[in-house]
């Protein structure tokens, strides 16, 4: 499996990415776990409850979950043809 690589700093991050996307879709808002999921927005971008943080905008430009996901991906993809490409194995 070379796409699983621990070692490398594109593999974590496009996993933070992937299990943040699952994490805003699979968490409920309320309850118990409703300090996770302020968590998980807070990281997603979503601007949770305060001002946007972008410039000059007042709606919420944050990522979808799938769009999340997809970013994961898509990086933990990008490392293994940048290696590749270094390898000559392209």
């Amino acid at each position: 499996m070379r796409y699983v690589r621990p070692n490398s700093l594109t593999w974590w991050a496009g996993l933070l990415a992937m299990l943040t996307g699952i994490a805003s879709l699979a968490l409920p808002a309320t309850g118990p776990l409703g300090e996770l999921s302020r968590l998980v927005a807070l990281l997603a971008g979503s601007g949770f409850g305060g001002e946007s943080p972008h410039w000059g905008d007042s709606c919420s430009a944050s990522p979808s979950p799938a769009g999340l996901m997809f970013l994961g991906l898509g990086l933990i993809g990008l490392r293994d043809r940048i290696e590749r490409g270094f390898r000559g194995d392209a």
